[in-house]
């Protein structure tokens, strides 16, 4: 948290929330509800896929990776300060988004976006693992952004039954309130979790042993 606090990831998302904010207030009522959902899912929960490249490559440049290889530090206890640290500033922005947006379901979503925000940021450390530069970053997460944020937006707006199993769509049906069994769908996202961090956990065991 200190490290990202160093490099200004809570004054740009203190800035982001202002702005989002703003134009939350600007949408008409009946539209505040979708575009919130759309809004927290996008970039709050989206938050590690979208930054991980940055993180991993700044403590590669800083030999962060090295010191941390030879320390008493576990692959474990690195993974874990990712998700949380990102999770927290992930869920403050959500609980800012959901109450300008006035969702109903705030305790639902600011569990949602906490358990979506940790399969975004394991998504991003598997990538992040089995890149150099930051232009490998981006041309390698294009493919998953446009698969984990396409299906999610189409099922908000369109509610179709049957894209619903998608995992990440699972995530958008308890943001939006068009969940037909929660208890279900966080079990699915839980699992996802799970699969996520063993390969998350294998990758990064062998990026550290190559640094």
């Amino acid at each position: 948290m200190r490290f990202q606090f160093k490099y200004g990831f809570y004054y740009v998302y203190a800035a982001f929330s202002v702005l989002y904010v703003i134009l939350l207030l600007l949408f008409p009522e009946g539209w505040r509800e979708k575009a919130g959902c759309l809004m927290i899912y996008s970039d709050p929960a989206a938050l590690g896929l979208l930054f991980m490249g940055a993180i991993v490559l700044l403590e590669k440049s800083q030999r962060v990776l090295n010191a941390l290889a030879v320390s008493p530090v576990k692959v474990f206890e690195y993974i874990l300060s990712k998700i949380l640290s990102l999770c927290v500033i992930s869920v403050l922005v959500a609980w800012v988004l959901a109450v300008a947006a006035e969702l109903d379901n705030i305790s639902t979503v600011l569990l949602t976006t906490a358990l979506t925000s940790i399969i975004f940021t394991l998504l991003g450390l598997i990538v992040a693992t089995r890149i150099n530069s930051l232009n490998q970053y981006l041309f390698a997460s294009i493919p998953l952004e446009i698969i984990c944020f396409t299906p999610p937006v189409i099922f908000l707006f369109s509610g179709d039954s049957v894209m619903r199993y998608f995992p990440l769509n699972m995530s958008m049906a308890l943001l939006s309130g068009l969940s037909r069994n929660q208890i279900f769908d966080i079990t699915v996202l839980l699992m996802v979790i799970v699969c996520l961090y063993a390969i998350a956990h294998r990758q990064t065991v062998k990026m550290w042993r190559s640094n």
